[in-house]
């Protein structure tokens, strides 16, 4: 999640913790720094785009690693601040609670965090949560604010921490049921069309959970269902796109694209502009705004080249038209998403022959 997500939970725990014996506003900010560590691998460098994307959350985010980590950086904190002295078992288990919860909120976003590594290597993504989710962060913020600005500790500080934490943590787990509610809707709508749906998949709106995103594949094009908890089933809507498995065919081997594959889980599509082989991760933006989108190969001649990868920005679409479909479908108001009626045009494919 975000990084201030990260840095409130790691200061509400942390606070909690260790702030009658080291002060709630010393506690805070060092939980807050131990939350954000995790995210220090955006530093390590990696050889291309594809990589850096694939590789962010891998062996900083496992439990492993922060079970193994913990009790040497416990161990140097208990040395170097004094009053953490007599503390030992609290100051690691401390440590450990504020890596691994960056990782485990991390892990219920839809891109996936690596928390098993490396027994396991797969990231584990839920996708229940959007990446900035203030219903989640907000009570950890006031919280760590009310911490912030104490020097003494108090059972009235104690009590809102803890509520704040019980509330996030109780929220986080709605997500999921939610979740799951909007697959099985999905499931149904989908049947009643007609639509065979490989794979079914929902992933939270941007910025809340009451609009769902979700996909349903079929073995050459995907269909997106966007559902409210306020929606009458009978007249939803979805839009369907190309998956274009016709260049898929032409990609098998070539390695950036194998990662994509892995990485996305299936849920991805290639499209061919100015001669570009693109491929984009289906679960993270809004049709035709994809978050990560890479150019890995080149057609020409009725050839396929790997290419280095290259990262391709997002397509903007209009905001105040988004903003105005969003607030809609809040209130379970039927609504065109116009940014996703793309033209036939764009999606065509006489222009690739094959391999």
């Amino acid at each position: 999640m975000d990084s201030l997500t990260q840095f409130t939970l790691g200061a509400a725990i942390s606070a909690v913790s260790l702030g009658r014996t080291l002060g709630p506003r010393k506690a805070a900010l060092l939980g807050g720094l131990l939350g954000t560590i995790p995210d220090l691998d955006v530093f390590l460098p990696f050889d291309n785009p594809v990589d850096a994307f694939v590789l962010h959350r891998g062996w900083t985010h496992s439990l492993f690693v922060h079970a193994a980590a913990a009790p040497v950086v416990g161990e140097l904190l208990v040395r170097f601040i004094k009053p953490l002295r007599e503390h030992r078992a609290r100051v690691w288990l401390t440590v450990f609670l504020c890596f691994s919860t960056h990782a485990i909120i991390d892990a219920m976003t839809v891109y996936g965090t690596r928390i098993f590594w490396p027994f396991y290597p797969d990231p584990i993504g839920v996708g229940s949560i959007f990446i900035i989710d203030p219903l989640y962060t907000l009570p950890l913020l006031i919280a760590v604010i009310w911490a912030l600005t104490r020097k003494n500790w108090s059972s009235r500080l104690q009590g809102g921490l803890t509520a704040a934490l019980v509330f996030s943590t109780a929220y986080m787990g709605l997500t999921v049921v939610l979740q799951a509610n909007a697959e099985s809707r999905a499931k149904a709508i989908f049947a009643r069309a007609g639509i065979d749906a490989r794979n079914v998949f929902a992933t939270a709106g941007p910025l809340n959970t009451i609009v769902w995103k979700v996909i349903g594949q079929e073995d050459d094009r995907y269909h997106n269902l966007y559902l409210s908890l306020f929606d009458d089933d009978d007249q939803a809507r979805f839009y369907t796109h190309p998956t274009r498995s016709d260049l898929t065919a032409c990609l098998g081997g070539i390695d950036a694209f194998e990662k994509l594959r892995w990485f996305s889980r299936g849920y991805y599509r290639t499209a061919l502009q100015d001669g570009k082989i693109i491929v984009s991760d289906l679960r993270m933006g809004l049709t035709p705004s994809y978050v990560f989108r890479f150019a890995i190969a080149e057609y020409s001649g009725g050839m396929v080249r790997p290419t280095p990868p290259q990262a391709i920005d997002g397509q903007l679409t209009t905001l105040r038209q988004d903003l105005n479909w969003l607030a809609d479908r809040f209130v379970g108001q039927p609504s065109v998403r116009a940014a996703e009626i793309i033209a036939p045009e764009q999606e065509k494919t006489s222009e690739f022959a094959s391999c």
